[in-house]
């Protein structure tokens, strides 16, 4: 086995140690400000508080509070996004009260030089030589990955990192559905749950589930969706997941719920799944950790399967064009990453995490043999989602860190609240696809399908 290098290149030569306390020093201070003002002006969005009380900006709510001169190091050595994340993850840079408006301050990172200018030489020597010429450290939380890009060693290292944090931990953002991805609003004063519930149900119909059939959920995660497709609509399921604290807690859910006759959850990749077929097969949330060279292999294997006239409901996130167009053409150009700029969710989010532009999985979907029917973008739903996330984290602040302390607390702050900026923006989207495998040339599906009518509401459980 190749060992590839951490997610990127790493820092070398980390100096691991802080330096002296320098808050006494008014030049560090003067440097910083005039740093500040160069790249941010002296009326930045939001006040921004350094570590010996001084501030610079208007008298707003919202605060961006530099607690430490470690911030400023951080800032130097990883000029832009990624700096100053580290920072806000070590807790030497903190955000008092609305991380939304803070995350205005975003739009500045850009100008920052990555070389010293006339106008900014005598501050940064300023802080060189008072900081140190060394790169701090990244926080611990930055996930580091050995072996070879989607082997499947390397896949369940990489869900690990992400979603075996805290089965507790998870329940205070997501509440009691338990389900970790985007919602489906009838309004924006609709609520978590009935979203969570909504977008279940949504999926059910799409399937066209009825009772009796057969369901397999890859990428399950805690069993929300096998639970509400059983319950409600009398499937037999079949759950996997590569993440261990997600199979054992999906299997208490299921027998909480009194469906383990209904439901089976495993431990296993979608590539191993010995025993189809499926009538009907869900994937939401999971086609992200699949990696663009891995597609086809993904497809492929969700198409072998389904039986013939069986149908696919492909959840998940995307980015808007193809900034690197020639690889619809040219697969064997490699992967495409999370979208530039996004240094920060590629290390401390989702390590070897990929996103791919619509009509490139459209296109690798139907080259698997399947016919594309439906085509939907919630992307203005996962904002909402994200938005209810973030206030759910906050609400809950001190039982989260309590469950998995404040650094990785921080790491879901900053990356839910940037997600949904995202969203709002257009800058990320999010795709339900539902496709079928032809039955001899027909597809089962109805001439004008109607999704949402009658109203999201799942029917009366099934009996029996």
């Amino acid at each position: 086995m190749t060992i590839s290098r951490e997610l990127e290149e790493h820092e070398p030569a980390a100096q691991t140690t802080h330096v002296p306390d320098p808050q006494w020093s008014p030049e560090l201070v003067r440097a910083t400000r005039t740093l500040l003002e160069t790249f941010i002006g002296t009326t930045p969005p939001v006040r921004i508080v350094l570590w010996d009380g001084s501030a610079l900006g208007p008298d707003t709510p919202t605060q961006v509070v530099v607690r430490s001169p470690e911030a400023i190091r951080r800032a130097l050595f990883r000029p832009g996004e990624l700096g100053f994340a580290r920072a806000f993850v070590a807790g030497d840079l903190d955000v008092e009260g609305d991380i939304f408006a803070a995350l205005e301050l975003r739009n500045h990172l850009s100008a920052l030089p990555r070389r010293p200018t006339a106008a900014t030489a005598p501050a940064l020597l300023t802080l060189l030589r008072t900081l140190g010429a060394r790169p701090p450290a990244p926080p611990p939380q930055e996930a580091r990955l050995h072996g070879r890009r989607h082997s499947r060693d390397r896949d369940a290292a990489a869900i690990s990192h992400h979603y075996d944090v805290s089965n507790a931990f998870y329940r205070l953002i997501l509440g009691p559905t338990m389900t970790y991805s985007c919602g489906v609003w009838e309004s924006p004063a609709a609520g978590l749950d009935a979203a969570q519930t909504a977008k279940h149900e949504l999926i059910c119909r799409k399937l066209g589930l009825r009772p009796g059939e057969r369901l397999l959920d890859v990428g399950c995660g805690w069993g929300s969706m096998l639970i509400h497709a059983a319950r409600h609509h009398g499937v037999r399921g079949v759950g996997v997941t590569i993440s261990v604290e997600q199979a054992a807690q999906a299997r208490r859910r299921v027998a909480e719920a009194g469906l383990t006759d209904a439901i089976e959850i495993r431990l296993q990749d979608y590539r191993e799944i010995p025993d189809g077929p499926f009538d009907a097969i869900s994937s939401i949330g999971m086609v992200e950790h699949v990696g663009r060279a891995m597609l086809p292999t993904y497809f492929a294997s969700l198409y072998r399967l389904l039986r013939p006239g069986g149908r696919l409901l492909n959840h998940g996130i995307s980015f808007p064009g193809d900034p690197a167009g020639a690889h619809r053409h040219r697969p064997h150009l490699g992967p495409i990453p999370l979208p530039r700029g996004r240094d920060f969710l590629r290390r401390y989010v989702f390590p070897d995490g990929e996103l791919h532009e619509i009509g490139l999985m459209t296109s690798l979907t139907q080259a698997a043999g399947f016919e594309v029917r439906h085509v939907e973008n919630l992307r203005e739903h996962y904002a909402l989602t994200l938005r209810a996330w973030v206030s759910r984290l906050e609400e809950n602040w001190d039982a989260a860190v309590a469950q998995v302390g404040a650094g990785r607390a921080r790491v879901w702050r900053l990356y839910m609240a940037g997600s949904a900026l995202s969203f709002e923006a257009g800058q990320s989207q999010i795709h339900q696809t539902l496709a079928v495998r032809p039955d001899a040339g027909r597809a089962g599906q109805p001439l004008r399908p109607r999704y949402d009518s009658p109203a999201l509401l799942p029917p009366q459980p099934t009996t029996g």
